[in-house]
């Protein structure tokens, strides 16, 4: 793949985020929110881009969304292999309200 075909999918990637989180936003405020990681102030800004302005800022070259599981504890809750799918619905759950609450922290 090459740097062409990269910044291609970026933007690709930074267009589906921002229609998705625009989408989830005015449908289930809160959901949204939570899911997205964003704070009330983003979801306004972002719920009110036109269409244009989705493209604009799509077009950029950065990554608009990123990883909000960054440290090991989580990572491994989520990829944790276990034997029994029991353990892996609590890791889930368990990965789950340590990521609620780092969205707490952030808004």
């Amino acid at each position: 793949m090459n740097a062409d075909q990269i910044l291609a999918e970026i933007r690709e990637a930074n267009l589906s985020y921002l229609m998705l989180a625009q989408n989830l936003i005015r449908a289930d405020r809160e959901q949204a929110l939570y899911r997205l990681g964003v704070s009330d102030d983003t979801a306004t800004l972002i719920a009110t881009l036109s269409p244009a302005q989705l493209m604009k800022i799509a077009s950029g070259n950065t990554l608009l969304c990123r990883f909000r599981m960054d440290d090991d504890l989580v990572w491994g809750l989520l990829t944790s292999h276990s034997k029994t799918t029991t353990n892996d619905g609590v890791s889930r759950l368990h990965a789950s309200i340590l990521m609620a609450g780092r969205h707490q922290e952030a808004a």
